[in-house]
């Protein structure tokens, strides 16, 4: 495994463990949030589930795959990863 490969998978599972407490925080406000909101909060948190799941399985195969098909699979996890990251923004701007 190059360094290179080695620092863009840790980059991406680091920014997963980041959007795991997002997702931690945005359900302590929902326990908080009154009925309406609370319904909307968890519409979202299981939304970003979602998509958090399916960056964790690219992530899985990016690390597990042979240094052939790595490239070719780095660019589906990269498309994951920006429509987990508009997600959360999404998130984040509809829930401050």
């Amino acid at each position: 495994m190059t360094d290179k490969r080695k620092a863009y998978e840790d980059k991406f599972d680091t920014q997963l463990k980041e959007w795991g407490v997002e997702i931690g925080l945005l359900k302590a406000k929902a326990d908080k949030a009154k009925a309406e909101a609370k319904i909307e909060y968890h519409k979202t948190i299981a939304t970003l589930e979602g998509k958090l799941d399916a960056a964790r399985t690219k992530l899985q195969e990016l690390r597990t795959a042979g240094d052939d098909a790595w490239e070719d699979l780095k660019t589906g996890a990269e498309k994951v990863w920006t429509e987990v990251k508009t997600a959360f923004q999404g998130a984040a701007s509809r829930f401050k």
